[in-house]
């Protein structure tokens, strides 16, 4: 039983870096452009407007998109409690491997939004 707990908590580690992560890029984000810290790719560290707006973007995204993915991995976990280790373990890492999908498929969304805006 507690390895389900664990597993549970552990589940929530990518929503709720997302969440968090996201509320700092979207209400807080890097004021200059750097290699460090925030959304990084080329495209968003053209110019000072491009970097702004990605921030905001994906912080918007990743704030939404976390909220959403926190409720089903709860749920998920439920009907799995007392199972053995080894089915807990393998619903565990099936459902942080679609939660870090989610987080990185993000990238795909604000590219689409920044050639969008500032091609």
């Amino acid at each position: 039983m507690w390895f389900w707990w664990f597993m549970f908590i552990c589940d929530f580690i990518v929503p709720a870096a997302m969440i968090l992560g996201g509320r700092m890029m979207w209400k807080y984000p890097p004021k200059s452009i750097n290699g460090m810290v925030g959304y990084r790719t080329r495209r968003s560290m053209k110019n000072k407007e491009t970097w702004k707006f990605a921030q905001e973007y994906c912080g918007r995204l990743w704030w939404k998109i976390g909220w959403l993915m926190s409720i089903p991995s709860a749920l998920v976990h439920i009907p799995f409690y007392g199972k053995s280790e080894g089915m807990v373990g393998i619903l565990g890492g099936i459902v942080c491997t679609l939660e870090c999908v989610g987080m990185l498929s993000t990238i795909y969304f604000v590219e689409k939004a920044l050639r969008k805006n500032f091609s």
